[in-house]
């Protein structure tokens, strides 16, 4: 059986339809409000605008839903000028179209709702319960609340719903027929979208994988199937859903790259091979044989390649000499002459006279800052800012017609399992070469690593000379090389040519690295066992005695994550009953609630569990794919219930309704926390059904008047500007 719109009866239609323009009123109203920055609107609408004006960052989500953001944007009107950098910057007084941006991820949360109710009833439900599980999604504040600003939330769940109604209808279909090879297709593009939106995708792919062997299990156990037949069934889902997704997610990422050709402050991330894609940030081919004489600039191989700099300013403690840096852009204080340390201070002034003589592994060399004239430098001197014995200070020394001393030599060693093989394991070639430079006196290797000097030094990367630091970090090569004496057909070299899949492969890589790397603590961040019982929120907005925060409806989630506990007690049972002998399975009815329910709740443990082995930052949002699974299974138990028990229609219409009012009861009650409303301080206090609910009621005045008069110019203005502001965008 399908449950497309257009096959439905008549009152399954004017209940849908009904449901979504209800949907519509709950989050669409007053979409405008706040018309500032709030949360993380910092973060996705700011990738909206540097998608606009194609600079490149960093984030450690997939683009789908930011890209959908920032064409909304775009298609508003929006130039990309607003940053975005801070929570409660104006929105109306700069010009930004941020209601149409909102609407995208308010338009998906509409949708969710449709998409619920005909998922219910693909399982198989009354229109009742369907109607209530539509409720439920509607009045849900914590959903309501994600789908009203520029968030990926939104689009996350409904394309999570997208896939779990596919693969529902899917699942009823008779095999290879035209219903059939559509919900298949259609599940394996909802879930490309899915993870194209968060990695969290990636647990919705292992639900219908679970369930994809499931099937497959019970069909090689079907005598009925052919061998043949068999053998299409498995090779058509592994077209759908696992081509279709990769396919969908890779084509995501090449829109990605094709918007983002500028440098931006997420280049710094990436290899200088991905850089040199971006406009502004390639080389041209370089002289590849690095020379005595040679002017280079050097790049480190392991932080993102920043290059080695010197500036003419010094360091404040230590030694007080020039400070050495790594810093990630081109600059002329990143350039170095190569001097060969064996050689007088009159030969290497007269460097251009004498013949080129190329530099091999294990020459010793003098790096001579170029615009400052003082030599790359280490002494036994601590670092300036890591005090461990085994690093020690590098710095610039030197001063005019000083030929340096020993201090200054460095041994170029080269690291043959990181070059180019060949030649370049053998002298010193641009780009192709990697080397160590190892102080001669002390034996310490030129090093840096992801430590930020102070303001003294701009907050560049520190760089140092280490003992005992990690190969990787104390590995170099040059990028840029010219040599009064080559000849212009000497050979050059550049970066090898970086195709889309090696920019894909490095990006995962990063995304990966950086998204396990968000470990630090965060004021409103929340760990997993605490999110079904919705023990606290998130501060989404504060400002004119009114305030957004991130709450969910507590009776929902209370209620969907009982029905999930009788779940398992309900299997646990079963499983029992079934080792003693007894022939529960038999019962068709009882085989239903284990399937439908048990299925969805198996959705909410694959999109719950996975959560408590991440160490990095979480928060409450990260639960709403798991309570959409865990209203449906509640759902669905309510229906098989109230059928079983109730019977009567009227009295279950009954009791469905009396659900149904009580969650409406709690998403009124907390409404001025999604839509920042005027409230009351003895309200706001009085709506804390949990102790621990930590929203900050003194943001309100004693009496309603209080905050009202206090907020009414600013909310007067804030919504004649906004309506003058849609009426633009449209």
């Amino acid at each position: 059986m399908s449950t497309k719109f257009s096959s439905l009866p008549r009152k399954d239609k004017a209940v849908v339809l009904f449901m979504t323009g209800l949907a519509v009123v709950v989050r669409l109203y007053k979409i405008w409000q706040p018309t500032s920055v709030v949360f993380d609107e910092v973060h996705f609408g700011g990738f909206a605008s540097k998608y606009i004006k194609g600079r490149y960052f960093m984030d450690v989500h997939p683009p789908l839903a930011k890209m959908l953001i920032a064409l909304a944007g775009y298609v508003a009107g929006f130039d990309g000028s607003f940053d975005f950098k801070e929570i409660g910057k104006d929105y109306i007084e700069n010009g930004v179209p941020y209601v149409a941006m909102r609407m995208l991820p308010a338009t998906l949360g509409v949708l969710v709702v449709p998409v619920a109710y005909l998922t219910l009833k693909a399982y198989g439900v009354t229109t009742t319960s369907a109607a209530l599980g539509a409720l439920l999604v509607i009045f849900e504040n914590a959903l309501t609340t994600q789908s009203r600003f520029i968030l990926l939330d939104s689009p996350l769940v409904f394309f999570t719903a997208l896939t779990a109604y596919a693969w529902v209808n899917f699942n009823t279909q008779t095999a290879f027929s035209k219903g059939w090879y559509w919900y298949l297709f259609l599940t394996g593009f909802s879930l490309g979208a899915t993870v194209s939106v968060k990695w969290v995708g990636l647990f919705t792919i292992a639900w219908v994988g679970i369930g994809t062997l499931s099937g497959l299990w019970d069909l090689l156990g079907d005598l009925s199937v052919s061998p043949k037949a068999y053998i299409k069934h498995f090779v058509l889902r592994a077209v759908f859903l696992i081509g279709v997704p990769v396919l969908f997610y890779l084509f995501m990422f090449g829109i990605h790259f094709i918007c983002l050709v500028n440098p931006g402050d997420g280049d710094g991330f990436m290899s200088s091979e991905f850089q040199a894609t971006l406009n502004s940030k390639g080389i041209a081919d370089t002289p590849a044989d690095v020379a005595f004489g040679s002017h280079i600039t050097v790049r480190h191989l392991n932080t993102q390649g920043g290059y080695l700099h010197s500036h003419d300013h010094l360091y404040p403690t230590g030694s007080k000499q020039q400070q050495i840096t790594l810093y990630p852009h081109k600059d002329d204080n990143n350039m170095w002459l190569v001097e060969n340390a064996t050689e007088t201070e009159t030969a290497v002034d007269s460097r251009a006279m004498l013949p080129v003589t190329y530099i091999r592994d294990g020459d010793v060399i003098r790096l001579q800052h170029v615009a400052t004239g003082r030599r790359l430098h280490s002494h036994d001197i601590r670092a300036p800012v890591t005090e461990a014995d085994w690093q020690q200070e590098a710095s610039c020394y030197g001063y005019k017609g000083f030929g340096g001393d020993a201090n200054d030599n460095f041994r170029v060693e080269i690291v043959e399992t990181k070059s180019k093989p060949g030649k370049s394991r053998e002298q010193l070639r641009a780009i192709e070469t990697k080397f160590r430079l190892v102080h001669v006196i002390t034996g310490c290797a030129l090093f840096s690593h992801k430590v930020k000097l102070p303001s003294w030094a701009y907050e560049q990367q520190e760089v140092t000379c280490a003992k005992q630091g990690t190969l990787p970090n104390s590995i170099w090569y040059v990028e840029y090389n010219e040599h009064p004496m080559f000849s212009p057909d000497a050979e050059k070299v550049n970066y090898d040519k970086f195709g889309f899949f090696k920019k894909f492969a490095e990006l995962q890589k990063v995304m990966w690295t950086t998204n396990a790397g968000l470990v630090a603590t965060h004021t409103w961040d929340s760990r997993p066992p605490s999110w079904p019982y919705l023990r606290r929120g998130i501060n989404f907005w504060i400002k004119d005695h009114r305030q957004v925060y991130l709450l969910g409806n507590v009776f929902t989630w209370w209620a969907s994550f009982g029905v999930v506990l009788l779940y398992v007690a309900f299997k646990f049972g079963l499983t029992l009953r079934w080792q003693r002998g007894y022939k529960d399975y038999s019962d068709a009815s009882v085989r239903w609630f284990n399937d439908k329910v048990g299925t969805n709740v198996l959705g909410w443990a694959l999109h719950y569990f996975p959560f408590f082995l991440m160490e990095r930052q979480l928060f409450l949002h990260h639960y709403l794919p798991a309570l959409y699974f865990a209203i449906l299974g509640a759902v669905v138990a309510w229906d098989f219930a109230t059928r079983k028990v109730l019977r009567n229609k009227y009295v279950i219409a009954v009791a469905t309704g009396l659900v149904a009012a009580a969650a409406v009861y709690v998403f009124v009650l907390l409404s001025p926390l999604i839509y920042a409303e005027a409230w009351t301080k003895t309200q706001c206090e009085d709506s804390k059904l949990m102790a621990n609910w930590d929203f900050d009621c003194n943001t309100f005045g004693e009496s309603y008047e209080a905050s009202r008069v206090v907020s009414h110019e600013a909310v007067a203005t804030e919504a004649a500007e906004a309506v003058n502001a849609v009426r633009d965008e449209l």
